[in-house]
């Protein structure tokens, strides 16, 4: 139900709006099926985890969208992480897994995107279909400096009751329950990353200070990064009694336990002056590090491979490729053994740019290599067609599956390439790569479109551009935009009366600043003559109605207009600087914005030339929270007809084009809004929004203009946080919504006329 409101004057010159009445609104809920709009990976996977013995049992975890399990049935992933909801949003980076090698239905997942915010162990005893939760005081980093390092995170094989976690700041921790209660284990050597190289002896200090990373700063707080049982020294129900540990410092960082973890010392004669980053235990007891020196993943300069026999107490400098020995500095990112042929070896380099990374391959245990990505090579780019104009980057993670010798997967900074034939390598044959990303959707979408005509959905992607998708469940055969690529697409519009008309703002690479505009709904681009003067990122950009006039409001710059595609800018007079300009959907002569500093709306009639302050007036919200969760809306096919959707005063309504505003009572919170195609039998645009209504969080949908609501999502589909909601004018029901990290997730009403895309 809607509330009407008076004005009146406070001593300030501002306005508030005081009830005349209210009645609640309706909520209830309405059942939805949910998936992703397919793109395929898009984002940095930061680990595979194989179980050790349950056939093509893996896991993959990414920095910030999220665990998945291979369904090997249907062979895609399924995410495990999609019942986290917008508080629980720092969990969606998974900071390392470990699946419990004596019980293939036990998997354990440390979760925490950055290390300021809160971190969990999350346990489960079905493979991830449900989970137990533990609150941890440790910090975790899954989207941080080293966060493709590990494992971390081990369960013991001969006793699943003992955990160990490898922290970042506080040190080694312990769980003796199956991770429900975890214990500093004290008996850790407590290093700081500057100290060159400490006494070989067992430290036992009760000193819980996290020093690990000290002296660092935050990119450089690392910590221990890898946790080794050695299963051969223990017996099953007891704990194992060797472990093993690598620390990313480039002083002392290889240290051993004989007595489960009671005590530590520091590995005799190791290596120094680089950081490890992979730490595996062949089966036949030969340890394999890889090495950087950085712990990646923005820089590495160099690197080196060392292999470790604690039988002889004796290490081997095995590195393939010294750095900078190929004419660029380089490390190493990963390591992996086949565990049905031990001395079977693979290792990738890091950062080695030109002409691109390199797969090394040892069938002698790392005496000599044979470098695999080759000229012939071959690469199956048919899931993600966009991938064929990427080069793999960012090798963190190889893994050969320890019961198919001839499956290899290694992670990139846009998903996962695997081998089915890895062992024609050593007779020289060509190796295969096929992108295995099904189901596995890892971007953060920066913006969401569905003009009524044309491709259904267009987005914009950071760090992959964006796409256009006429078929929702497969990734477009064009790849990302034709004609100039961007690094991010930041912002999108299409012109209400001439729907094919499109326009886009982006980077490309870290400042070039960019727009272009489409004439055929995308199938062309052709970017802007020029950029306006004031700013200096991306912003965000409007359209007319008619397709006439570009408003462009630069980050941190002023809002500029354009009638002849960036030949020559014009100030927008009477606006501030930062605010979002919003065309009208009828008129293409109006435009609008709202500034929450001021507590004003403003419109224009003049095309955007000038803007002038309406009647309606708010409460100024200097601290810039209304700026960062308000949003303004144009109804598609009406006139002067606005939404205002914000954190703070929930869903506002305007008919006059601003000069006032009806607010739903019901709204508490309002994240992010969009309009759809009308319900059956009525006129007035679906409403989509995301926020909280009746003092429920959660995704809505109203088809009588805000007067009751619908829940349409459930707390198994929350993805952590959801933005940039959009309806599909063509489809009644059909939302759109970006997330954190777990792509664009569109959703139909269950069992209802359209379920898959048309």
């Amino acid at each position: 139900m809607k509330l009407a409101f008076k004005f009146t004057c406070l001593a300030s010159a501002l306005f508030i709006w005081l009830p005349v009445g209210a009645q609640p609104a309706t909520v209830s809920s309405e059942p939805y099926v949910f998936r992703n709009v397919v793109m395929g990976g898009g984002g940095f996977v930061t680990g595979i985890i194989f179980h050790p013995h349950a056939k093509n049992l893996m896991y993959a975890r990414t920095d910030v969208g999220g665990a998945y399990r291979w369904d090997d049935a249907d062979q895609k992933w399924t995410p495990l992480t999609d019942w986290l909801g917008e508080e629980d949003n720092n969990l969606m980076g998974i900071e390392s897994i470990a699946p419990d090698p004596a019980d293939p239905q036990r998997v354990y997942l440390a979760a925490g995107t950055y290390s300021r915010g809160a971190a969990a162990i999350l346990r489960s005893a079905d493979q991830g279909r449900t989970f137990q939760r533990t609150d941890v005081p440790f910090k975790m980093g899954g989207n941080e400096n080293g966060r493709f390092n590990g494992e971390r995170l081990a369960v013991d094989p001969n006793d699943g009751e003992i955990l160990f976690f490898g922290s970042r700041r506080d040190g080694l921790w312990k769980s003796a329950d199956r991770g429900v209660t975890w214990q500093k284990a004290v008996g850790f050597p407590a290093l700081s990353p500057g100290q060159p190289r400490p006494p070989a002896v067992t430290t036992n200090t009760t000193d819980s200070r996290p020093r690990f990373g000290r002296g660092f700063g935050q990119s450089q707080a690392v910590g221990i990064v890898s946790l080794v049982f050695d299963a051969a020294s223990g017996q099953p129900g007891s704990p194992t009694p060797k472990i093993y540990a690598a620390v990313s410092t480039p002083g002392t960082n290889f240290f051993s336990s004989q007595d489960a973890g009671a005590t530590w010392q520091a590995v005799l004669d190791q290596p120094v002056g680089l950081r490890p980053n992979h730490l595996v235990l062949s089966p036949d007891g030969i340890f394999y590090l890889t090495y950087g020196r950085e712990p990646g993943p923005n820089t590495m300069t160099d690197g080196a491979v060392w292999k470790f026999d604690p039988k002889t107490n004796t290490w081997t400098d095995i590195t393939p490729l010294k750095s900078p020995d190929s004419g660029g500095a380089f490390g190493y990112g990963a390591v992996t053994v086949d565990a049905q042929h031990p001395s079977t070896v693979m290792v990738t380099t890091f950062a080695h740019w030109r002409p691109h990374d390199f797969i090394y391959r040892s069938t002698d245990a790392g005496a000599h290599w044979t470098q695999i990505w080759r000229e012939d090579t071959e690469w199956d780019h048919s899931s993600a067609p966009y991938t064929e104009a990427r080069t793999p980057h960012w090798l963190g993670n190889i893994s050969i599956n320890p019961l198919n010798s001839d499956q290899v997967l290694f992670v990139t900074g846009y998903g996962i390439w695997s081998s089915t034939n890895a062992s024609d390598a050593d007779s020289g044959r060509p190796v295969r790569w096929s992108f295995l990303d099904e189901g596995l959707e890892e971007t953060v979408p920066l913006a969401l479109i569905s003009p009524p005509q044309g491709a259904h959905l267009i987005s914009g992607v950071g760090d992959v551009d964006g796409f256009r998708h006429f078929d929702l469940n497969v990734s477009p055969a064009e790849g990302n935009f034709p004609g100039p690529r961007y690094s991010n697409t930041e912002d999108l519009a299409f012109a209400g009366q001439n729907p094919l008309t499109l326009i886009r703002t982006g980077t490309v690479g870290n400042h070039d600043v960019r727009a272009a505009f489409s004439r055929d709904g995308g199938a062309n681009w052709q970017e802007l003559d020029s950029e306006p003067p004031s700013g200096d990122g991306a912003g965000t950009i409007a359209l007319s109605a008619d397709a006439s006039t570009v408003v462009w409001t630069a980050r941190g710059g002023e809002p500029y207009l354009t009638t002849n595609w960036g030949a020559t800018w014009s100030p927008c007079a009477g606006l501030s600087t930062g605010l979002r300009v919003v065309a009208d959907t009828v008129n293409p002569l109006n435009f609008y914005a709202f500034d929450p500093r001021a507590g004003k709306f403003y419109c224009s009639t003049n095309g955007a030339a000038s803007f002038a302050a309406t009647m309606a007036m708010f409460i100024s919200q200097p601290d810039n929270r209304f700026s960062g969760g308000a949003t303004v809306a144009a109804t598609p096919g009406m006139e002067n007809d606005l939404w205002l959707a914000s954190l703070t005063t929930g869903l506002l309504h305007s008919t006059n084009a601003g000069a006032s505003f009806l607010k739903l009572d019901s709204v508490q919170e309002a994240g992010s809004f969009g309009l759809g195609k009308a319900a059956p039998g009525r006129i007035f645009p679906t409403l989509f929004l995301a926020g909280e209504i009746g003092g429920q969080p959660g995704l809505f949908r109203s088809d009588d203009a805000g007067e009751n609501w619908l829940r349409i999502n459930d707390d198994r589909h929350q993805y952590g946080y959801i933005s940039h909601v959009a309806g599909d004018p063509r489809v009644y029901g059909r939302v759109y919504f970006a997330t954190g990290g777990r792509g664009v997730i569109y959703g139909d009403i269950k069992n209802g006329p359209v379920l898959g895309q048309k």
